[in-house]
């Protein structure tokens, strides 16, 4: 006779509550029938990676913990869209927004925090925001299309990470504090400094010491005005000055609460048989904010609901890691100096390092990492233990010994017990075990057995160096580091471009297909790569998939953040005719174009054209188009060479002409730009081009590598030659090698750092049938490219109707 299950709702679909929930299922998977509501639309997910939805760097799908078919396959039942408004604790039912009324035997309220709101004057206008949900993401994001200034007040870990991806987002952001210092709970003056300095550097501006008295505007925000009497204008504002226990339903339901739910250390509430769990609830008069303390209160909460004997919960010594490109950051326990402490400090200005260790008496009581954070997870585990320092913990934390501990003796060195991953509460014993039991050999296979690595990623170097400890000979690092193009395969790029090939295959649903991909309609990082790698290999056999371009290239045209486009039509060398600038001139009249801009890539931006008259745009310029929103060749920008200069040596603006109606519209891994200088001056900035080329009195000069973006990097010569054809033969080998071996979106410094470049010296200038059978695929493939604006607008045009040379 099967046996009846008790009824377990879970109030709140939040990382701590459904991870309450895994252990429950790990433990006991046939004791409770499950239901689970959830105020928003979505599956689980991690809140932690919000901030990386926001600049770019994940999709919505990628930072689901838990989707739609996990939910099914545990037979939960889960309400989205669903708030819970009442619990009657004497019926033990719950009550929802919908009707819906629920019973339980137990019931976990897991109903997180709330972004606190400053309650100043112009707080409801529309314009301001929080950040604390995907919503609030897709607010950020919608805003940064149409509008250009943002302000984000509050200066600790959630407002600098939403400050951060704003940022990206391309608009100009300011940061308003109350405090000297950012992230004043957690770093001490020094590293706030250090931190503040580096934001700084990469485009943040901060206003320190400031209270917001009043947001001003009319119909929406149009600034922030402070109590000193000085002004800010700003078109949004983002609210990260803190958050606060929900603890509403519990409230209106008779739960004792105070700052949060009053839980104590079993996760009990005031009411029987009602449990809380996460940022709603108050322990010990503390409440947390951080993931890792609710992970520990999740594995003591289902043990106790599983009747599993477990340890009480104590409290969690709180670390924090900053979660910023290009900036590493972390603190544990006590961070600020004081006439009681003894403080150990190492600060290197000039690479940008510091390190501090606090003491109460002998014993490690806190410090804070700035630059190099590899010490993070011991640090974090001699302040859990209370560790003594020692002369040797000393030398070795101040880099004195002469030699650096290499990262396998320093996973030999943790302790089991020592926690690797803070936000899921692994231990290194954990992961050994699992390693050994399993046959694990990748990070991501850790990741799934385990979690470690789950949430905040910040864990997996230290995961990969504990696989290498562990496998030692057997450990190659390529399991380590192995990652799909996508979370649709576990295939890398060799692996998909390779299959490609060897079973020929030419669509991409018969790649997604064979090749077995988790998702089948694939997503927006694997289509636009497979369809690029499909053209790559079969220029005259695949049929170019434009529903799996990204919208600039199927539009043809630039998105603005306002929703119209702008049009960037061709200019070879930036040379023009006066009867091309009349109709340039006269189409920007037609159709209301908002400005007519000069690029840095010598050509014309129209600026500001409606979708719905691209076509007739392209139609009338009747000029082929710039790609400047493609992956292929931008420009060749090129100074006045020795038409004109009288420094010039080469004719820099024929041979730019020449390489752009050579390259253009043939499909890149990443978009491409060039240089031509006439001479060694530069004027046309030939060292940060990914192709940069130098005259001289005896040839030309190439360089490769270049790149001025947000990672600049000076371009590597690779090689010299004496005449024209050479140079041309020897750019399009390069390009050829690039196609082929690149990743896709991987500009060629990226590529160049990775492959080396003696590796590609040797595949295109060495090997002269190597160079001269690279030539011939590239040039196959030029062979089948069309012009996209005038097939789908007008009759198509030939390269050979283009070849036609530009008269000066």
């Amino acid at each position: 006779m099967a046996t009846v299950r008790q009824k377990l709702v879970l109030v709140g679909n939040g990382m701590a509550g459904i991870n309450t929930i895994e252990h429950i299922l790990k433990l006991a998977p046939e004791r409770y029938e499950i239901t689970v509501f959830g105020s928003e639309p979505h599956p689980n997910y991690n809140r932690i990676m919000l901030s990386y939805v926001l600049e770019g760097s994940k999709t919505k799908n990628e930072i689901i913990l838990n989707d739609w078919d996990w939910y099914n396959a545990n037979g939960i039942t889960l309400y989205t869209n669903t708030t819970v408004t009442h619990i009657d604790t004497a019926e033990r039912t719950v009550h929802a927004d919908n009707g819906l009324a629920v019973a339980y035997d137990r019931l976990i309220i897991a109903t997180g925090s709330n972004p606190i709101i400053l309650p100043v004057p112009g707080h409801e206008l529309p314009g301001v925001a929080g950040f604390r949900d995907l919503a609030d993401c897709d607010t950020m994001l919608e805003t940064a299309q149409r509008y250009r200034k943002a302000a984000v007040i509050g200066g600790g870990l959630l407002g600098l990470e939403a400050a951060k991806g704003l940022l990206n987002l391309g608009m100009e952001v300011t940061v308003i504090h109350l405090m000297a210092d950012l992230m004043e709970r957690q770093l001490d003056p020094i590293a706030a400094a250090m931190l503040k300095a580096e934001l700084e550097r990469q485009g943040l501006a901060f206003l320190m010491e400031k209270q917001t008295a009043e947001i001003y505007g009319s119909e929406r925000v149009q600034g922030v005005r402070f109590k000193d009497g000085s002004e800010l204008d700003t078109d949004f504002i983002v609210m990260a000055a803190g958050i606060r226990p929900n603890i509403g339903l519990a409230e209106r339901s008779g739960i004792a609460v105070k700052r949060g739910i009053i839980v104590d250390d079993l996760m009990r509430t005031s009411a029987a048989d009602v449990y809380a769990v996460g940022e709603c609830v108050e322990h010990r008069n503390v409440c947390y904010g951080l993931v890792a303390p609710l992970f520990e209160q999740a594995a003591i909460l289902a043990k106790q609901l599983c009747g599993v004997e477990t340890k009480s919960y104590e409290g969690t010594s709180l670390s924090t890691k900053l979660k910023i490109s290009g900036v590493d950051v972390f603190s544990t326990g006590e961070f600020l100096d004081s006439p009681e402490l003894t403080v150990i400090r190492k600060q290197d200005d000039w690479k940008k390092i510091y390190k501090k260790l606090l003491l109460r008496g002998n014993k490690i009581v806190g410090g804070v990492l700035y630059g190099d954070v590899a010490d993070s997870s011991r640090m974090q585990q001699w302040v859990r233990e209370g560790a003594e320092m020692t002369e040797g913990l000393y030398t070795e934390f101040m880099g004195q010994s002469g030699e650096t501990m290499s990262a396998a003796d320093r996973v030999a060195q943790m302790a089991d017990e020592e926690i690797v991953c803070g936000c899921m509460g692994i231990s290194k014993g954990s992961i050994v075990d699992a390693i050994k039991q399993h046959g694990l050999t990748s990070v991501d296979e850790v990741k799934t057995c385990t979690g470690a690595g789950r949430s905040c990623g910040g864990c997996k170097p230290t995961v990969a160096n504990i696989l290498q400890h562990v496998l030692g000979d057997q450990y190659t690092g390529a399991g380590a580091s192995k990652a799909g193009i996508c979370d649709c395969t576990a295939l890398g790029r060799d692996e998909v471009v390779n299959e490609i090939k060897r079973l020929h295959l030419t669509t991409i649903k018969e790649v997604m297909n064979v090749l077995g991909w988790n998702n089948p309609e694939g997503c927006s990082k694997c289509r636009p790569a497979l369809n690029y790698y499909l053209g790559m290999l079969w220029p005259e056999e695949h049929e170019d998939e434009k529903e799996s371009r990204f919208v600039n290239e199927r539009m043809n045209a630039n998105i603005q953040k306002d929703g119209t486009y702008t049009v960037v039509p061709r200019m070879y060398g930036g040379v023009t005719t006066p009867q091309e600038l009349k109709r340039i001139a006269e189409v920007a009249v037609k159709y209301d174009v908002k400005m007519v801009k000069v690029t840095g890539g010598q050509r014309l931006d129209l600026i500001g054209v409606g979708k719905e008259d691209l076509p007739a745009v392209w139609q009338d310029l009747d000029m082929p188009s710039g790609y400047a929103y493609a992956k292929s060749l931008r420009t060749v920008k090129t100074c006045v060479g020795s038409q004109f200069c009288r420094f010039g040596t080469q004719d820099s603006i024929a041979m730019g002409i020449r390489l752009e109606k050579t390259f253009e519209r043939l499909d890149m891994p990443a978009k491409l730009k060039m240089a031509v200088n006439g001479c060694p001056r530069n004027c046309a900035e030939s060292c940060t081009k990914d192709i940069g080329i130098v005259g001289n009195d005896g040839g030309w000069e190439l360089y490769v590598g270049g790149n001025g973006g947000i990672k600049p990097r000076i371009a590597d010569l690779l090689c010299r030659v004496k005449t024209d054809d050479e140079l041309v033969e020897i750019a399009g080998a390069f390009l050829q090698h690039y196609r082929e071996t690149a990743k896709y979106l991987e500009r060629t410094s990226d590529w160049l750092e990775r492959v080396g470049l003696d590796s590609i010296k040797q595949q295109v200038v060495d090997d002269l049938d190597n160079r001269s059978a690279l030539n011939g695929r590239i040039q196959a493939a030029l062979a089948d490219v069309e012009e996209p604006w005038s097939s789908a607008i007008a009759e198509t045009v030939t390269r050979k109707q283009l070849y036609e040379d530009i008269k000066i």
